[in-house]
């Protein structure tokens, strides 16, 4: 069995494609990659933690994505998940929360869709896993996260649009601090 994350794949949202420049012509485009990324990965008895927005102004019904989806799924709600009031939630999900602590990887993880100041354990090494600013690199939430190595953004956007183990999900944080610090400070300087 292995743990997955990944966060704000916004599923049938077309307005995604120009509002975080991904690499897709179309809706129907986006979600067929990032469906079938997801089922190429995550097998039947895998773990998946969703961290937030999953489906978002979707001309299909949230089924549409949720019988496609393989593993067994976590799903901490983030902004745009209103749509989980009109489905049968324990039928595709194992838990749903608004923040939940797991362990992996032998580090003590809190899921949160926000990203956070402080979380629980945060000054004992404790490692917050979020999603919500996507691949923006302005604001408040990007700039205390460029700064604090325990908190990882899980959105598809620095992800591969795919669901990520942990230590992807660190190796891909790492690259895209590294080229957003080298972007604010000219050259790397």
């Amino acid at each position: 069995m292995a743990v997955y994350y990944i966060a704000d794949p916004h599923f049938g949202h077309n307005a995604i494609i120009r509002l975080n420049n991904r690499p897709f012509e179309a809706v129907e485009e986006m979600d067929n990659t990032m469906l079938s990324n997801w089922r190429s990965i995550v097998r039947p008895d895998d773990e998946v933690y969703i961290v937030g927005d999953l489906i978002f102004r979707a001309k299909n019904p949230p089924e549409h994505y949720l019988d496609r989806l393989t593993g067994k799924k976590h799903l901490i709600l983030g902004n745009h998940d209103k749509w989980s009031k009109h489905v049968e939630l324990d039928k595709y999900f194992e838990s749903v929360s608004q923040i939940k602590e797991i362990t992996d990887a032998g580090r003590h993880i809190v899921l949160c869709h926000f990203p956070m100041v402080e979380w629980p354990r945060s000054h004992h090494n404790s490692v917050l896993v979020f999603g919500h600013i996507h691949n923006r690199t302005a604001g408040d939430g990007f700039n205390y996260y460029l700064k604090h190595e325990n908190m990882l953004n899980a959105g598809v956007d620095i992800n591969h649009y795919c669901p990520v183990t942990y230590h992807q999900l660190v190796a891909n944080n790492e690259y895209f601090r590294e080229i957003n610090k080298q972007d604010s400070h000219g050259n790397g300087e």
